[in-house]
């Protein structure tokens, strides 16, 4: 027997399925699989299986994130969307009031992203390069809530920044999955961190939660972060 118990976060579900317990949210798109999820029926609704190990956010709350600012009703901007795996349960998350705004810069990938788009109506999809944001700032019904960041580049915490800038006010939240790997490939990992997290603080960020996402993913940190002061 499946239960299906609303977790501390709106819109983010526990799923217990015999032995095995889950993170899940609600589907926008029912009978509509994304990456090969399992689905789950209970009191009439469908639920999606939300992998700690296909998605960085899913990770961040089984290792601990205290704060969650992607909400029912949320406007978001999702940097580095990819297929769009996580970009899926942030749209079940925001529902029909909400919006995400999801850039992807490799047209190959960006064609799943479109397909995906074409069943969920609050979701953009954006094929951009996220280290330019005035590129679509045609595109983005703003103000946004929280941009969203899971890019494989060098600079990501001055990318988030330059993001949270254009599109974002005083209150805004950062969501940040450090690849320390993507910034320096041989330097020490804590490291690689620190530079990063002070980085995003220099910029006026204030740093909220700070979770390592071992062992469910490799070298990677989640940081959330909030405009608490004019961004400079």
């Amino acid at each position: 027997m499946v239960d299906v118990t609303p977790h501390q976060f709106p819109g983010v579900y526990t799923i217990n399925d015999k032995d095995r317990t889950s993170l899940g949210t609600e589907s926008l798109a029912p009978g509509v699989s994304v990456y090969g999820e399992k689905m789950v029926i209970h009191d009439n609704k469908e639920y999606r299986i939300w992998s700690a190990r296909r998605s960085k956010l899913s990770a961040a709350i089984r290792n601990g994130l205290s704060e969650m600012p992607i909400q029912p009703g949320s406007k978001i901007l999702y940097l580095g969307a990819a297929s769009g795996t996580t970009v899926s349960h942030c749209s079940d998350i925001v529902g029909a009031k909400g919006m995400v705004y999801a850039v992807e810069f490799a047209e190959r990938t960006a064609r799943e992203l479109i397909h995906l788009a074409a069943s969920r109506s609050n979701i953009v999809p954006i094929v951009e390069d996220a280290r330019h944001p005035t590129r679509y700032t045609s595109l983005v019904a703003g103000p946004i809530e929280v941009v969203y960041q899971d890019v494989a580049q060098p600079n990501q915490a001055t990318i988030l920044h330059e993001n949270i800038k254009t599109f974002c006010s005083f209150g805004a939240w950062g969501m940040l999955a450090i690849k320390a790997r993507s910034i320096d490939s041989a330097s020490d990992l804590d490291e690689i961190y620190t530079k990063e997290i002070a980085t995003l603080d220099n910029l006026g960020l204030q740093i909220v939660d700070n979770i390592d996402l071992s062992p469910l993913e490799k070298d990677h940190r989640f940081i959330v972060c909030r405009v608490t002061e004019e961004l400079a």
